[in-house]
């Protein structure tokens, strides 16, 4: 079975996004070194991963039928 990667997985796509929150951050006068920024995307990147997971959890908990 192939795992299908989804937009939320890439690093690219948090990298992004921060970038954007760290230039809008900036014109309010807070500055968010790269460094941050890096660690920041990681750390999102692992929250969503867990998320994931625990809905998978419950999921598999809550079934009422077997999936054949």
């Amino acid at each position: 079975m192939v795992e299908e990667k989804r937009w939320y997985h890439s690093r690219t796509i948090w990298g992004s996004i921060l970038a954007v929150g760290a230039s809008l951050a900036g014109t309010m006068g807070v500055t968010i070194d790269n460094s941050t920024q890096v660690d920041l995307a990681d750390s999102m990147l692992q929250f969503v991963g867990a998320i994931g997971a625990m809905v998978a959890i419950y999921g598999r908990l809550s079934a009422t039928e077997v999936i054949s």
